[in-house]
C-alpha cells in the first residue's frame, strides 16, 4: 500500500477504533474489575480488606438475638493484589479471511485488557503462521495493519505456541477465535485443548466475536471441543465482558441461546 494511502487508510481506521473503544472500554474494565476482585477473595483477609456485607451474610446463623449482633466466625474480604497481575489472558486470533470483523473486534478489547494492570494480555495471531502482536498491543490500529487476512489455517501451531508461553496455568484463560477449519494436525489440536485444560487453563472458543452471529464453522471440531468441555459458540461484543468475567471466575460460561455447542 502507498504510504499516502496507508495514512489515510490509518486515519479511518482511528476513527472506527476510537469509537469501538469508546464504545466497549469503560464497561469492560468495571466487569473485569468486579471479577478480578471476586476472584481474589480471600477468607483471612486483614481489616480494612474486610467486605463487611458479604462477611454478615455468611455469618446469619451466628445472630445472637439478645446482643442485636452477628458474630463473624468466618471474614470475607480481597486480598491485596490489586497493585500486581491477577490473571493471564492470551487472545489467540484466526486472521483467515472469515474472520475480518472478528479481528477488529478482538484487537480493541485486546488493547483494552492490555491497559488494565491486573491482566497481562498476549495478543496472538495466525494462519499457517504464528505472529506475536503482544508489543503493539497499546495500538490496535498497529496490530489491524500488522494483520493479513486470508491463507491457510493452523490451530495447532497457534495453540502450541500459546502453551509455551503460558507460566501460571491455574490463572489463565485462553480465549481461541477461530471458525475452526483446521489445516494442521486435527488430533493434535484435540489433544492440546485437553492438556491446556487439564493444566488448570480456563480455555473458551468464540466462532466470531461480532455483531453478525455465527459465520460458517467447522461442526465437527465444534462438537469434538464441547466434549471436552470448551463449547464453541458466537459472541457478540457486547457480551464479550460478561464471558471473559466468568472464565476469570471459573463460572460457567453464559453461552447465548445460538450457541452452536452441541
Amino acid at each position: 500500500m502507498p504510504e499516502t494511502t496507508r495514512e489515510t487508510a490509518r486515519a479511518v481506521v482511528r476513527k472506527v477504533v476510537d469509537d469501538l473503544e469508546k464504545r466497549l472500554a469503560t464497561r469492560t474494565r468495571a466487569t473485569l474489575t468486579g471479577a478480578l476482585d471476586r476472584s481474589a477473595r480471600v477468607n483471612r483477609p486483614r481489616h480494612r480488606d474486610i467486605d463487611w456485607d458479604r462477611t454478615i451474610r455468611a455469618n446469619l446463623k451466628n445472630y445472637l438475638p439478645e446482643y442485636g449482633t452477628v458474630v463473624p466466625e468466618r471474614l470475607v474480604g480481597y486480598g491485596r493484589a490489586s497493585q500486581s497481575v491477577k490473571k493471564d489472558v492470551v487472545l489467540c486470533i484466526d486472521q483467515s479471511g472469515s474472520m475480518a470483523a472478528s479481528v477488529v473486534y478482538a484487537s480493541v478489547f485486546g488493547a483494552v485488557l492490555a491497559s488494565m494492570r491486573s491482566i497481562n494480555t498476549r495478543l496472538v495471531v495466525f494462519d499457517t503462521a504464528v505472529v506475536d502482536l503482544t508489543d503493539q498491543l497499546d495500538d490496535p490500529v498497529d496490530v489491524l495493519f500488522g494483520m493479513q487476512l486470508g491463507g491457510g489455517t493452523d490451530i495447532n501451531r497457534a495453540l502450541a505456541y500459546c502453551q509455551s508461553q503460558i507460566t501460571r496455568p491455574a490463572d489463565t484463560v485462553v480465549v481461541l477465535i477461530s471458525d475452526l477449519y483446521e489445516g494442521g494436525i486435527r488430533d493434535e489440536m484435540l489433544k492440546r485443548v485437553a492438556a491446556l485444560k487439564a493444566s488448570g487453563v480456563q480455555f473458551v472458543v468464540l466462532l466470531a466475536l461480532s455483531d453478525e452471529g455465527a459465520p460458517a464453522y467447522d461442526r465437527e471440531h465444534a462438537a469434538a471441543l464441547a466434549a471436552l468441555g470448551a463449547p464453541a459458540f458466537a459472541c457478540t461484543p457486547d457480551l464479550f465482558p460478561e464471558v471473559m468475567a466468568a472464565a476469570i471466575e471459573k463460572r460457567p460460561l453464559p453461552i447465548p441461546d445460538m450457541a452452536t455447542h452441541q
